[in-house]
């Protein structure tokens, strides 16, 4: 198993530390009084100083002495987080608003100005990455969320084997096929993908990290031990996904086979297929790192979106946003495009980031609940830091966006959406949903209320899908059945309650 060996730069001393110039100026920027930032300084201090040592003696906890040592590095990649966390609490550093504009010419390049390409040698050295961390809980369904059906019996997983096994027979290839499992996933994922042993596909899969949870008020991991229950841990997001796949081994395995760029995307998101014309690009172009975007729409405004920071392209979510500018970041005018999360990178470029401790990608903290050890107690406020893979494009050389079509973003959040890619706007080919060539202008906005929630609930209360090819919009709320042969058109926005539409 490949590691790093250095020691993150984020840990080692600074010069611009111990009450410097440089630290001056930013306190004063931030308003802050010298005993103010002493304080600050001292609580980080101690809270790193004890969330060392209860990661310590967690690692004391494992009886293992080979997942010990895998354990004590994926603390300490964990501890780093946390520091970084820290410090950006007590400085409270925050985005530069006016440093911010949309993004420069040169830092997007419109899909339609790509030429077509028939450029199959790329192929082989081309990856699929699957980010296939999340379960189906949000819709009600058990295990992973890969595995959800979503068309004409076939899972998510079932549609991105055939795409692989198509391409790999149709240009005589071998692009293998990865799987960024979470510890929620990889058991029931290692079952399932047996089924695929006598296709056409080289499946490879490895794990993300697995970080404790911090306990809001005293900044302590929330597990006790080594083998404390899984709702103590989390997944730290696909951020996460550099260090995981190169401290796998599969970096390196990948590489060792000519392999030099992985298209990386969602699971869940049914339009992102391997295309030609981006890879192509790609090579020609030397870039390192390509995030596809797509025109930002009303129901897209929250959505991440591709800015320039000080001459670099840099991805900004809606969480970095100060209250004061959240309408204008939502803005379509200002911030045309989104980020789809079809992100094409280098390998040696992750290689050389991840080595050199460059990437500190901005940290997301999530805040949830979770039961307490003892029945009867309150829930536990906790705190996971996670991070994005988007937000490492200003890591890497020649980095920029590509607008791509509408059509390869096609994600499968709700049952709303499971209905659009089950109706007959779409037809399967080769495990690519392709759009009705009778439909005019973009998918249809469809909201299902509550009663569709769960995948069971859409079940029973859809027998067949309606025709959607004309409809533009369509809101559902309530207790709402829909029978056989209906037609939906134009805008469907009435309210219904306690009927049943179609016979």
């Amino acid at each position: 198993m490949a590691s790093k060996s250095a020691v993150p730069s984020h840990l080692r001393p600074s010069a611009a530390s111990n009450g410097n110039a440089a630290d001056a100026t930013q306190q004063r920027h931030h308003g802050k009084t010298q005993s103010h930032v002493a304080f600050e300084n001292t609580s980080t201090n101690v809270a790193a100083s004890q969330m060392r040592n209860a990661l310590n003696q967690l690692a004391d906890t494992v009886k293992d002495p080979a997942e010990k040592k895998r354990f004590e590095a994926e603390m300490d990649n964990f501890f780093a987080l946390f520091r970084r966390y820290l410090n950006d609490r007590a400085k409270s550093n925050t985005i530069d608003w006016a440093k911010i504009n949309p993004p420069a010419p040169q830092q997007v390049v419109n899909y339609d100005q790509l030429p077509n390409s028939d450029a199959v040698e790329f192929l082989n050295k081309l990856a699929v990455v699957k980010l296939n961390g999340g379960l189906g809980t949000s819709m009600g369904c058990v295990g992973p969320k890969s595995v959800i059906e979503v068309r004409d019996g076939m899972s998510f997983l079932d549609l991105s084997v055939r795409q692989i096994e198509y391409l790999n027979r149709t240009y005589d290839v071998n692009v293998p096929f990865v799987l960024m499992n979470s510890f929620n996933t990889d058991d029931d994922t290692a079952a399932i993908i047996k089924k695929y042993e006598g296709h056409n596909i080289d499946i490879l899969t490895f794990n993300q990290s697995r970080y404790p949870r911090i306990l809001k008020d005293s900044l302590l991991p929330a597990p006790k031990s080594y083998e404390s229950p899984l709702s103590d841990w989390y997944p730290p997001g696909h951020g996460d996904v550099f260090e995981s796949l190169y401290n796998s081994g599969i970096l390196d395995q990948l590489l060792e086979r000519g392999i030099e760029i992985i298209f990386l995307s969602n699971a869940d998101n049914l339009g992102a297929v391997v295309d030609l014309r981006i890879l192509q690009h790609m090579v020609e172009t030397k870039a390192e790192y390509i995030m596809e975007l797509t025109d930002k729409t009303k129901a897209d405004v929250k959505g991440g979106t591709i800015i320039d920071y000080e001459g670099k392209a840099r991805l900004l979510e809606i969480a970095q946003v100060p209250k004061q500018y959240v309408n204008e970041f939502k803005s379509i005018k200002k911030f045309k495009y989104f980020n789809t999360n079809n992100i094409w990178m280098n390998l040696r470029a992750i290689k050389r980031v991840v080595e050199a401790n460059e990437l500190e990608v901005e940290i997301i903290p999530n805040e949830k609940s979770i039961p307490a050890d003892k029945k009867g107690e309150a829930d536990l406020s906790i705190v996971q830091l996670e991070t994005a893979v988007g937000a490492a494009i200003r890591y890497f050389k020649n980095a920029h966006g590509v607008n791509v079509p509408r059509r390869r973003f096609l994600p499968v959040k709700t049952c709303s959406d499971l209905m659009l890619v089950k109706s007959n706007l779409y037809t399967l080919s080769h495990g690519q949903l392709v759009i009705d060539p009778n439909r005019f202008g973009p998918a249809p906005l469809i909201k299902l209320g509550s009663d569709f929630k769960k995948v069971a609930q859409f079940q029973k209360r859809i027998g067949s899908i309606p025709n959607i090819v004309e409809l533009d919009h369509l809101t559902v709320t309530g207790d709402v059945n829909f029978g056989r042969g209906i037609v939906l058109k134009g805008e469907c926005l009435q309210p219904w309650v306690r009927s049943k539409a179609g016979g």
